[in-house]
C-alpha cells in the first residue's frame, strides 16, 4: 500500500502520533492510546508522574512502567524527546517542540528558555574539534538568574 506524506498540520494532532506509530508497525493498545492522549494534551514538557496523575484516576490499569515504556517507544519512533532537569526529573515533549534549551536558576528554581540557535555554534565547535555529534537538546544549563544576581548573591565557586 502506498502512503503519501500528509501536509504538515502544525503541532501534531492526536491522530498524527498514533498514526505515525501504526505506520512504523507498532501495536496501539488502549493503554498506549490513553498515554499518547495525555502527552498531546500538554504544551511543552510533561513528566511521567504528570501523566500518571492525569491518567490513573480514570484508567487505573495504566501504571508507571507502562507510561515509561510508551514514552520510550514514542522516542524510538522519533515522536517525542526528553530533557533532564536539574532536580533529576526527566521531562518529555513532542518532537517538534524540542527546539529550545532551559536555563534554570539554582537559587530560586526559575526556568527560562534559551533558543537552540544560541548553543548551535557550540555543537559545531564540538563536532569540529572532537568529531563528536552532540545532542544539545537533552540538557538544561544551571546557574544563577538575573534577579538573584541583582540581589547581590554571587555564584559560589568551589
Amino acid at each position: 500500500m502506498l502512503s503519501y506524506p500528509q501536509p504538515d498540520m502544525g503541532p501534531a494532532s492526536l491522530s498524527k502520533l498514533s498514526d505515525s506509530l501504526r505506520e512504523q508497525g507498532y501495536r496501539l493498545t488502549l493503554q498506549r492510546e490513553i498515554i499518547i492522549e495525555a502527552v498531546e494534551a500538554v504544551e511543552g514538557h510533561i513528566s511521567v508522574d504528570d501523566i500518571y496523575q492525569q491518567v490513573h484516576p480514570r484508567f487505573p490499569q495504566v501504571n508507571l512502567s507502562t507510561i515509561y515504556r510508551t514514552l520510550e517507544l514514542l522516542e524510538q519512533a522519533g515522536l517525542v524527546g526528553h530533557s533532564h532537569f536539574h532536580d533529576g526529573v526527566t521531562k518529555w515533549h513532542r518532537a517538534g517542540e524540542g527546539h529550545h534549551q532551559h536555563l534554570i536558576c539554582e537559587r530560586c528554581g526559575a526556568e527560562s528558555e534559551l533558543e537552540l540557535s544560541v548553543v548551535a555554534p557550540l555543537a559545531t565547535e564540538i563536532r569540529e574539534r572532537y568529531g563528536f555529534a552532540a545532542n544539545l537538546g537533552h540538557f538544561a544549563i544551571t546557574g544563577i538568574c538575573q534577579s538573584c544576581l541583582r540581589k547581590g548573591e554571587q555564584p559560589h565557586h568551589h
